[in-house]
């Protein structure tokens, strides 16, 4: 794997190790990453995104927290044999409750009627809203 899986926002109000972190577990959680899967080294992953290696080392220690990573001499961080993120359906979207959570109140904040939404985000994701 490599850094350029991974898409920083400096700007963004989310810290960068809590955009990182979040694009791990959704990574791990869909089956993009497998378990024994490299992960980019800390000096890799700051050189490339251009940010401190401390805000990636602090990414890559929380994820190893939570079980989403090991750490293995010779080799560095890799994806957990067993890792707790499940592949189940419904956890996987609760993983995506706060950006859904944040869309409804911006909709309803711009007064977007909810097919518009739909329709726009059925599109972004590549799929025909009347299908």
């Amino acid at each position: 794997m490599d850094a350029s899986l991974f898409a920083i926002q400096p700007a963004a109000a989310e810290p960068i190790y809590r955009q990182i972190l979040g694009q791990l577990q959704r990574l791990i959680a869909g089956g993009q990453l497998a378990a024994g899967e490299r992960l980019p080294s800390v000096r890799e992953m700051a050189g490339f995104h251009a940010i401190n290696p401390m805000t990636v080392s602090r990414a890559w220690n929380l994820a190893e927290a939570e079980g989403l990573l090991e750490r293995q001499r010779g080799k560095g961080m890799v994806v957990a044999a067993t890792p707790t993120a499940s592949h189940d359906h419904e956890q996987r979207l609760a993983l995506l409750e706060p950006q859904m959570d944040a869309l409804v109140r911006q909709a309803q904040e711009l007064e977007l009627p909810v097919d518009a939404v739909l329709e726009r985000l059925a599109a972004l994701m590549g799929e025909d809203p009347l299908a």
